[in-house]
């Protein structure tokens, strides 16, 4: 498998990172638009092959989209992070060209491939690229759910002082901090429901801290966060590689999935080799569906400002 990482920022750089790692694909190829960056990122990165035992072939290069063709997955991470006291869809006019450049720019080389969306506001830049690019939208990813669950599962390990790997719980919804449902509900700990242990009162400063989760992270780091961002990338490029059929939260657009039209929002799906294999029903309470509603809400006001 090759896999092309557009953006050799920390985002980036770590996906490559983790996906090498992992020793599942043949070649990643990381591009970035500054001289020497990509390349950089790329030789540090092997010289550290020997230490991880990997084999993955990791190249870098400057802004030359025909060294991605027949790339099997591209990652389109671009886009400027961030700053504390942002929102993410503070950043939707200069994304949104960047993402709908490089979309078109991979497609270009890359006909048959799986575009996996990072850049932010994540939920409305994938879908710029369903509106833009005219693929078959089981082969548009958006990350944001993988990486928001990974967050609800350490505040919820935390809360019981659990070992994580105890711990399954899934967000769905937009990926903002006002946007993501925290299915507490359905969360376990081996099977168990997470309420059995915790306190309403506490389970809801789980759910509150989820929300926040990237909100805290900038405000600490000074940049929006990239290891637990470049972790669940991996996982979905694995699932994609492996044909594994493993589910994940994803940003997917809907046609009347959930109640809802013409929108990327986060639901579980299942990823295998054609990328989206099907979206999956969960049974949601009314709550549950209020919320979701009033997320789409906020998604589409944001998806208003696109200029498609």
């Amino acid at each position: 498998m090759k896999v092309t990482i557009v953006g050799a920022g920390a985002v980036g750089a770590s996906c490559a990172e983790y996906i090498a790692i992992k020793n599942f694909a043949e070649e990643v190829v990381i591009l970035d638009i500054k001289e020497g960056f990509a390349e950089g990122k790329a030789m540090d990165l092997m010289q550290t092959a020997s230490l991880n035992y990997f084999d993955t072939q990791i190249t870098g290069i400057t802004n030359d989209y025909g060294k991605t063709s027949n790339s099997d997955v591209c990652v389109i991470t671009s886009g400027i992070p961030r700053k504390p006291g942002m929102t993410r869809e503070e950043l939707i006019g200069i994304n949104a060209g960047i993402v709908k450049s490089v979309s078109a720019n991979l497609l270009e080389h890359s006909p048959n491939t799986i575009l996996i969306v990072v850049s932010n506001p994540m939920d409305t830049m994938t879908y710029l690229v369903h509106k833009t690019t005219g693929i078959p939208k089981n082969r548009i990813i958006g990350m944001g759910g993988a990486l928001d669950s990974a967050r609800f599962k350490y505040r919820l390990a935390e809360a019981l002082s659990a070992p994580i790997s105890d711990i399954d719980g899934m967000v769905i919804g937009g990926h903002s901090d006002k946007g993501m449902i925290p299915l507490i509900r359905l969360a376990t700990r081996n099977s168990v429901p997470v309420t059995a242990f915790l306190s309403e009162e506490r389970l809801e400063k789980v759910a509150a801290d989820t929300k926040v989760g990237g909100a805290t992270l900038t405000g600490l780091l000074g940049t929006s966060a990239w290891y637990a961002p470049g972790a669940a990338v991996s996982e979905m490029v694995k699932a994609i590689a492996l044909d594994s059929h493993k589910m994940f939260p994803v940003s997917a657009l809907l046609e009347g999935e959930y109640d809802l039209n013409d929108i990327s929002i986060g639901v579980p799906v299942t990823l295998g080799k054609i990328g989206i294999e099907k979206i999956v029903k969960i049974n949601l309470t009314e709550s549950e569906k209020t919320k979701m509603q009033e997320s789409a809400v906020a998604v589409k006001k944001t998806n208003g400002l696109l200029a498609l």
